[in-house]
């Protein structure tokens, strides 16, 4: 855990005193975030405000990284620590950075262009495809490696799980390959539209990837590979302890972003930070063997999701809008609630979203650890 801690405080430090840096460069560039003009009449005056931020807590992330590897040098060799970059980190970093970039793309369009426009919607999604096809047959066919007395798996499995891999849900490596690549697209997504309101997709992210770091760490300490680990349950994951490091080191980043990010924002994550950390989250979903459990832990960015999808669908169909505006956080805002009062409820739902996820993650395996003993 000292390496976790390690990773998420350097990222923290990076990310708080980095951050206005970036805010200065990105103002002197003059790349502030394009207002869109049929949005609510409130974010004009979030005119001027840099976007692009993503850039900051990624690379803080990246450097955390490197240092939480350091620390791992400091620990026994018993305890399985992974001696250099493992394939479950290049499928996660690299989710991260090149969703990171292609939102990156889509931010200097915009800035470009003067407009909310960016990159066109066909570019998005086929980009998105590509760089989930690209790690999903990473995390699926890079041939698996023995470990202390088991062998350990690949980063991804040809099985969907629920807290566990489901035995009877086999839906093959290209099946896998190609659900992989419709979670990163959909978590990418997912976290862009969250995003609109200070401090909201943010804060929210946090939640999200400190729930991740803890079910990590815990299928480190209770792992099939550990030849010392002799309980009745353990989980068949591949590098849990890189996982909780890259998921810490995440929200270090995330935290001393919020800081800057908070109500009125300094700066803005932009599509660089939004489609990264729904990518992140994905891919952490799919490791760690609990993708079937991520609409009630990313419960919030299934209600957006969901409630946009209702709108765009009521609005072709019957040319009538459920909602006054999507994404929801926008409805709420046409309601006359204040941007505070919308961030903070909807971080309480998130809340909930976690909490209800861990409970049923620790409530498994105290049933098949009863049923044990």
């Amino acid at each position: 855990m000292r390496a976790v801690f390690v990773a998420a405080f350097v990222a923290f430090l990076i990310s708080l005193f980095g951050t206005p840096i970036a805010i200065r460069y990105f103002t002197r560039l003059k790349a502030d975030q394009p207002i869109r003009s049929e949005g609510p009449q409130t974010h004009l005056g979030k005119k001027g405000t840099p976007t692009m931020g993503g850039v900051v807590f990624i690379f803080a992330t990246l450097v955390a990284y490197t240092g939480g590897h350091i620390a791992l040098t400091t620990l026994p060799k018993a305890q399985l620590r992974p001696t250099g970059p493992t394939a479950t980190a290049i499928v996660l970093l690299g989710l991260f950075v090149f969703t990171g970039l292609l939102g990156f793309l889509d931010d200097y369009l915009k800035v470009a262009k003067r407009n909310s426009d960016g990159l066109n919607k066909r570019g998005k999604l086929i980009g998105q495809a590509l760089i989930g096809a690209i790690f999903g047959a990473i995390a699926l066919y890079v041939p698996a490696e023995k470990t202390g007395h088991a062998v350990v798996t690949t980063v991804a499995s040809p099985k969907l799980s629920w807290v566990h891999d489901i035995d009877w849900l086999n839906i093959t490596k290209i099946g896998a390959v190609i659900f992989f690549v419709f979670v990163v697209m959909s978590m990418s997504n997912a976290v862009n539209l969250t995003d609109g309101l200070d401090g909201l997709a943010t804060g929210t992210s946090i939640l999200v990837l400190i729930s991740y770091m803890a079910i990590a760490f815990w299928q480190y300490r209770h792992w099939c590979a550990d030849p010392s680990y002799n309980a009745g349950y353990c989980y068949d994951v591949r590098d849990p302890l890189e996982m909780a490091l890259i998921a810490g080191a995440a929200v270090g980043a995330l935290v001393g972003f919020l800081w800057w990010n908070t109500s009125p924002a300094r700066i803005f994550m932009g599509d660089t930070g939004s489609m990264a950390l729904g990518s992140l989250i994905a891919g952490l979903a799919m490791a760690t063997k609990t993708v079937l459990l991520l609409p009630l832990l990313g419960l919030l960015f299934v209600i957006i999701v969901v409630t946009w999808v209702m709108q765009i669908g009521s609005y072709r169909t019957t040319g009538k809008r459920i909602f006054r505006m999507v994404p929801l956080q926008h409805h709420f805002e046409l309601a006359g609630w204040s941007e505070v009062n919308i961030v903070v409820r909807f971080w309480i739902i998130a809340g909930l979203g976690v909490a209800a996820s861990l409970g049923l993650f620790a409530a498994d395996f105290l049933r098949v650890m009863s049923g044990a003993s």
